[in-house]
């Protein structure tokens, strides 16, 4: 499988870090301006603070600018939600539905380490220097 999509792995990771970008910043509008779907929160609240985090920090991950920041400070904050809001409901994520934070923080932390990659920003700017 590797001879397949190994001379892919570059393309399909700069999928997955705008898929993933673009998905988690929905769940910041969710949060910020109850869009799709959701409730609003105020904005000075903790969970206005993490709409605020998951909305810029999913669309910097997506656009591929300040990647391993962004994804870093995404990754803290789904450690956080997860054992702030589902980890005192049980002790298996399955369990306590927060397999998506674990997902989330775990795909965040590598998307920091690897780097924006291919089709972002961040490259765009090294290539002009």
């Amino acid at each position: 499988m590797e001879r397949f999509l190994g001379k892919y792995s570059s393309c399909l990771y700069a999928t997955l870090r705008i898929i993933a970008g673009l998905m988690f910043a929905l769940h910041g509008s969710q949060k910020l301006f109850a869009w799709p779907g959701g409730n609003a929160a105020p904005l000075a609240s903790l969970m206005g603070i993490a709409g605020l985090v998951e909305l810029i920090g999913g669309l910097l991950i997506a656009l591929g600018f300040l990647t391993s920041y962004a994804a870093f400070i995404a990754s803290g904050q789904m450690a956080v939600a997860y054992f702030k809001a589902h980890a005192p409901q049980g002790a298996l994520p399955i369990l306590n539905r927060g397999e998506l934070a674990v997902v989330y923080c775990f795909l965040f932390l590598y998307i920091a380490a690897q780097g924006s990659g291919p089709w972002s920003l961040d490259a765009m700017m090294r290539r002009k220097r």
